[in-house]
């Protein structure tokens, strides 16, 4: 499976970018995909994922009501829609697979828990 990001860039706070990240040679049978992000001298830390089959999504508290991550099967893509963005938001933007079942908050957001991460996206936010 190889994971390509897109969609990062520079935006003013209250503004909004949209990412997109494409699975290439992701099997049918796998699972989901999550969004993480790494804020300059910090931990990566979740953002949202969700399931192929579009089950539940999750999110982390930071990004709930401003971020939406939808997934296009046909187009083994995820995307997330990042809207009112904060200079907090600003980080680096990963998205990664999930192969195998994963149920509730806890497996969704735990970073050893998936399987392939792409490349990342720059995310800047100005004030």
């Amino acid at each position: 499976v190889q994971l390509q990001a897109s969609g990062g860039g520079l935006a003013q706070a209250g503004g909004s970018l949209r990412l997109s990240c494409v699975a290439s040679g992701r099997p049918f049978s796998s699972y989901g995909m999550g969004w993480f992000r790494q804020p300059p001298g910090k931990e990566r830390e979740f953002v949202a994922a969700d399931s192929w089959s579009n089950e539940t999504k999750y999110y982390a508290d930071s990004v709930k009501g401003r971020f939406t991550i939808s997934v296009d099967n046909y187009e083994n893509t995820v995307y997330l829609q990042m809207n009112k963005l904060k200079p907090e938001d600003t980080a680096i933007y990963y998205c990664a697979a999930l192969l195998y079942y994963c149920a509730g908050y806890t497996c969704f957001s735990r970073l050893e828990g998936y399987d392939y991460w792409g490349q990342g996206t720059q995310v800047t936010v100005s004030s």
